[in-house]
């Protein structure tokens, strides 16, 4: 009821703006208005799906309620699923575009084994933050920033129109030929009608967390640390580790960046937990992000019996963040070698979101799919991320994919049950709440991301008003072609 009334105020909005300026509706369109893709949603995600789109050759109009694009990726934690557990790339594509310029202006760490579970790319967020700024302004898509969806026309699974209202109150409509849903929330999906399941079977969701990085730290005493103190951290996890903790905790401080988990279960943070000096949590997970200044990225706050779909709770849990991050902090300073002399360097623009929707779409990936490694003829992106549940406290659910392969996500994935013209990308692709622990990541969701925009921009090149009408080997082609990691990885 509310949504409609404040619905009917912009659109009341509106008219009187075409009375005053004497325009109709048609003379007030731009051309960003009529875009032949419209991503909506500034994160990863949708980096991938703009940069997908454009590619193809479509005109692209980016929508984000936020005022930069990147979302996560900007926060300083490590792009998880774009190697498996063996160390080889399952993504690349934009992906690889956007790494090259890190590479480029001096921000790319590369993949790093946490000899744990997981190989993740580690970069610079700031320089990553110009390296996406760079790529949009390259491939000439267009942004809309600071606005709001407000509503969804949907005709018989056909997206006719999204009404959006900017910060200074501006009201328009868009008319795309195609629509990318990369809210993470599949807002779009869910505002237009189409099916979506939410968190696990009894209403639970993952905690929420705020990332924060710290700068001046000793690399070299913390992985000394690391070295010295192998039963202090998380370490050979993985069944495809053939080492025991020493030889891994070894190979951490040989290779010389400090991607670690300082477990819970050890007696530093663990004591420190018992002792009320850190609130509970499975690990401090730490990230290289710059050699140059000293900086890690920190991954540890935690907020549980939230439900993120509600912005109030997600509000209300800001500050209790906030309290953890300063926590957190003084833990490390005084407790953890290497971070004596250390300094909060940044904090993440958001509150981190783990789930929250998931589309239900012509295919549902399933938790077997994830374990197993299966691959799919119609795969349109790889995953390799472990299945990942964080609960509250201490608990989370770890499960490896077997071998250390990666598994195919099928085109059915991303496209809503029933839609013709809207597709989905990023967190809220069609799967179980088990396989989503492992699709949700970053470099899993650039790739789906990627897939996404570019079978849109196809659609639309091939005049397709129904995406069901697109030949999924046609896109496995062009991705292939545009570097898209599909086939010869285990």
């Amino acid at each position: 009821m509310r949504q409609n009334r404040l619905n009917a105020c912009w659109k009341r909005r509106r008219q009187e703006e075409i009375l005053i300026t004497g325009l109709n509706n048609n003379e007030m369109k731009t051309d960003y208005q009529n875009p032949d893709v419209l991503v909506i949603g500034g994160g990863i995600a949708g980096v991938g799906a703009a940069l997908g789109a454009a590619k193809t050759g479509a005109s692209v109009l980016l929508v984000s309620s936020e005022g930069v694009i990147g979302g996560d990726a900007l926060s300083g934690m490590p792009l998880l699923g774009a190697c498996n557990a063996r160390g080889e790339w399952v993504v690349a594509g934009v992906l690889r575009e956007l790494l090259d310029a890190c590479k480029e202006m001096n921000g790319y760490i590369g993949p790093v084994c946490d000899w744990r579970a997981v190989n993740g790319v580690c970069v610079d967020p700031n320089i990553l933050h110009l390296a996406i700024a760079q790529a949009m302004e390259t491939h000439k898509i267009q942004l809309l920033l600071n606005s709001t969806v407000i509503e969804v026309k949907n005709t018989a699974g056909c997206v006719e129109s999204v009404s959006v209202v900017g910060k200074d109150g501006t009201a328009m409509d868009l008319n795309p030929k195609f629509v990318i849903d990369v809210t993470g929330d599949a807002n779009i999906a869910s505002m237009a009608g189409f099916a979506c399941e939410s968190g696990g079977k009894d209403g639970e969701y993952q905690p929420v967390s705020l990332v924060f990085r710290v700068c001046n730290v000793d690399f070299e005493s913390l992985l000394n640390f690391v070295r010295c103190n192998p039963d202090e951290i998380i370490l050979a996890e993985n069944p495809t580790i053939e080492l025991d903790r020493t030889q891994c905790a070894q190979k951490v401080f040989e290779q010389g960046y400090p991607y670690v988990a300082i477990s819970a279960n050890g007696a530093l943070l663990g004591g420190a937990i018992q002792e009320n000096n850190m609130f509970p949590c499975t690990a401090v997970f730490v990230t290289p992000t710059s050699v140059q200044r000293g900086e890690v990225g920190i991954n540890v706050t935690r907020k549980a019996g939230i439900n993120p779909c509600n912005q109030k709770e997600v509000s209300d849990s800001y500050g209790a963040l906030c309290k953890q991050v300063q926590l957190a902090f003084n833990f490390l300073r005084s407790s953890v070698p290497g971070f004596k002399q250390s300094e909060i360097s940044g904090i993440a623009h958001r509150v981190g979101i783990r789930e929250t929707r998931r589309v239900v779409g012509d295919y549902v990936l399933q938790t077997e799919d994830v374990k197993t490694g299966k691959k799919s003829d119609d795969g349109i992106a790889k995953g390799a991320h472990h299945i990942d549940v964080h609960g509250k406290g201490t608990d989370q659910i770890r499960i490896p994919v077997d071998d250390g392969r990666s598994y195919d996500i099928p085109f059915g994935c991303i496209v809503p049950k029933g839609s013709r013209n809207l597709l989905v990308a990023g967190r809220c692709i069609s799967s179980t709440r088990e396989a989503n622990g492992s699709a949700r990541v970053m470099g899993t969701c650039i790739a789906t991301g990627e897939a996404a925009g570019t079978a849109g921009a196809l659609c639309v090149t091939g005049r397709f008003s129904d995406v069901h009408d697109l030949k999924v080997k046609d896109l496995r082609q062009v991705l292939t072609g545009h570097g898209a990691i599909l086939e010869g990885t285990r």
